[in-house]
Formats: C-alpha cells, structure tokens, sequence
C-alpha cells in the first residue's frame, strides 16, 4: 500500500489517508485488509475507530484507491452518518460498538 497523502484534522480529531494499493497477482483487497494494513501504517492508532471510505478497484487493473480516516475517540466519529457505523459494525470489538451507540444516543436524545 502506498500513502498518497496525510493529513491530521484536528479540527475533526482525525488522521486522513489517501492511499493506493497494487495488488497486482493478488485479489481485490477486502475492507477489513485495508483497514488491518492502515492499523499498522499509523501506529497507535485503535482499530475500532478507523473507517475506510471510498475504495475503487479499476476495471482491469489491479489498483485499488480509497481514503481511511483514523479518528481519536468514539465521540469524534459522530460526524460519520450512521450508514457508516452500520457498514463497519463488523469489524469493530464489542467496546467500542457499545460506545459509539451511547454516543449516538445521547446525540440523539440532546438534538430534541
């Protein structure tokens, strides 16, 4: 994988990768993979709160791009909708799923 840009957000509470990966004599990478591969790209970073967004494999070519972002907190990934949570509930551990459905419970509960 090859890092085409970073950038931290802090403004967000977030770090955001543009990546490329050739996967060339390979398959097409699954999400998970990719977000394995950012984990240890960033070191530190908690594998619960990393989304990955955007990934496009082009049609006869063994290239893969996207962009994942590495977020602090539970609390900083509220400005992800929810389809979002949902996409990603799989590859997260319990924790940090039950965190993230306080948070946007209590965001919800606040808003009205």
């Amino acid at each position: 994988m090859e890092i085409v840009s970073r950038t931290e957000n802090k403004l967000l509470s977030r770090v955001e990768i543009d990546f490329k990966w050739n996967h060339k004599g390979s398959k097409t990478p699954s999400k998970k993979e990719v977000m394995d591969l950012v984990k240890t790209l960033e070191p530190g970073s908690n594998p619960d709160f990393i989304v990955v967004k955007n990934c496009k494999t082009r049609y006869g070519q063994a290239l893969t791009t996207g962009v994942a972002l590495i977020y602090d907190s539970a609390e900083a990934m509220r400005v992800e909708p929810e389809y979002i949570h949902e996409r990603h509930k799989g590859f997260r551990s319990g924790n940090a799923t039950e965190e993230a459905e306080e948070v946007a419970e209590e965001a919800q509960d606040g808003g009205e």
